[in-house]
């Protein structure tokens, strides 16, 4: 598989889920993919996904594909998939992300099948096992859907489909 298949692959199974654990939890979404972040005094920045949830969900208007964050809220939730920037995001996105008070930041490592997740606060972050923006979806659930997807003999998300609505059905 080529490297930009994997890219996009994985990036389709991980935006999957995600709408499909806030859709199980009733949880309002606004989702973007490739959308571009300005900020004054930063670089702006263009994640492979990003999105808003709940209250936030209304608040950028739809056509919006340049969304300053002087005027609207970081995301909730920003999400790279790294097949050849692993470095550039676990270092300058990660801190450029905190400086721009994302909620929570996803780097999804094409090449080891793992999801590498933090939590941002106080322009700091800290790694986390469980979403806090979208509370109950495990990490260790992400990885287990891309290892499956990554499986030659996976014919499609249907099992993955399936361990995201018991998941997202719990209480």
């Amino acid at each position: 598989m080529s490297p930009a298949n994997k890219h996009s692959k994985d990036h389709m199974v991980i935006t999957t889920i995600v709408n499909l654990f806030a859709m199980a939890k009733k949880i309002k979404v606004d989702g973007r993919n490739e959308c571009i972040y300005r900020k004054t005094g930063l670089q702006a920045a263009q994640p492979d996904a990003s999105y808003y949830f709940g209250e936030n969900a209304n608040v950028v208007p739809r056509k919006t594909s340049i969304i300053d964050l002087d005027i609207y809220p970081p995301p909730n939730l920003v999400i790279e998939i790294a097949n050849t920037s692993l470095a550039d995001d676990k270092g300058e996105k990660r801190l450029l992300y905190e400086a721009m008070n994302v909620s929570e930041y996803w780097i999804v490592d094409v090449q080891k099948v793992e999801v590498i997740a933090f939590a941002i606060a106080n322009e700091g972050s800290k790694k986390i096992n469980e979403s806090q923006v979208l509370p109950g979806l495990a990490i260790s659930l992400l990885e287990e859907a891309l290892q499956r997807t990554h499986q030659e003999n996976q014919p499609s998300l249907h099992l993955v489909i399936q361990s995201v609505s018991i998941a997202g059905n719990r209480e």
